[in-house]
């Protein structure tokens, strides 16, 4: 009897490390599957772009590495920057605007700054234009106690100040949707909803959102209801891994293949852009490893 349950106990513990191996297997075959390889084409279904802030590294070295990966647009590059594109060949899917006196909390939600962002803003427009570029990034600026409407309503004055002008250099303004519970205290624009009722009220299809996934993840959830249901007033999208973000991998709680198919499906032609820290020494087997995940085949 004793050698009979020796044996059970055996076939058991064989069974369980079968089971275990199996799992792995399966685990680093899933994982490995979004790892792009080196010289592998995209598929051409997403346009990719990634954020040069995220990187330590001069913008020159990033735009040779994103070259090699197949990535033609850095985000969030400065007009002083933009020589550097040119050298490597490369675009700017979103052109920054974030300076020493117009930033994430000091933006067109108080009217007490419209003449000064009017000023800069149109300098910004000509150079993004001079460029051939087209999208330029805005901010909502921080509450301050004030309320939503409040708020709609003062950025529309603003905006209703350079939007013509956007209109005619072919440029859009794009407000980026932020969170307020981690990384931007206070920041007004942090809801989907918020940018759709503002996006209307200033009327203009030069006007609309960067829908920003980290960030929305961390609001209110529902990304790709949210993706489906507003769409149309989404110019370009920023991925990020929750909680963290860091790697948008199996480490954390969003599946970005599902949400790449769900961009994919509105007929999206913009650009997604990789706006992650990497965790990892090696920051572009990270940047690859991501466009391997958003790659739609």
């Amino acid at each position: 009897m004793h050698q009979e349950n020796s044996r059970r106990d055996m076939i058991k513990k064989v069974a369980t490390m079968a089971f275990a191996s199996t799992a792995l297997s399966s685990l680093s075959t899933r994982v490995a599957a979004h790892d792009l390889a080196v010289g592998e084409e995209l598929k051409g279904k997403i346009n990719h772009s990634v954020c040069a802030w995220c990187y330590n590294m001069p913008l020159d070295e990033l735009c040779k590495a994103a070259k090699q990966i197949g990535i033609h647009s850095i985000d969030l590059v400065d007009p002083k920057d933009f020589d550097i594109l040119k050298k490597n060949d490369m675009i700017t899917a979103m052109v920054a605007s974030n300076g020493p006196d117009w930033n994430i909390g000091k933006g067109f939600n108080t009217v007490a700054h419209h003449d000064k962002l009017e000023e800069y803003f149109k300098h910004y427009i000509d150079e993004t234009a001079k460029a051939g570029f087209t999208n330029l990034i805005c901010f909502s600026g921080n509450r301050n106690g004030m309320s939503d409407q409040q708020g709609i309503e003062n950025c529309t004055k603003g905006l209703q100040r350079i939007i013509g002008y956007a209109e005619k250099k072919k440029v859009t303004l794009v407000m980026e949707l932020l969170n307020s519970k981690v990384n931007h205290p206070d920041y007004q624009c942090d809801h989907t909803a918020w940018g759709v009722e503002l996006c209307k009220s200033v009327g203009s299809p030069n006007f609309k959102l960067l829908y920003d996934i980290y960030h929305m993840q961390i609001m209110e959830g529902d990304v790709i209801s949210n993706i489906r249901s507003y769409h149309e007033y989404f110019a370009h999208y920023h991925t990020g891994g929750v909680p963290g973000r860091h790697e948008i991998d199996e480490t954390q709680e969003l599946y970005y293949p599902a949400i790449m198919k769900a961009i994919y499906e509105t007929g999206f032609k913009g650009h997604v852009a990789q706006e992650f820290i990497p965790a990892h020494k090696d920051q572009i087997a990270s940047l690859r490893q991501a466009i391997g995940i958003c790659d739609l085949a």
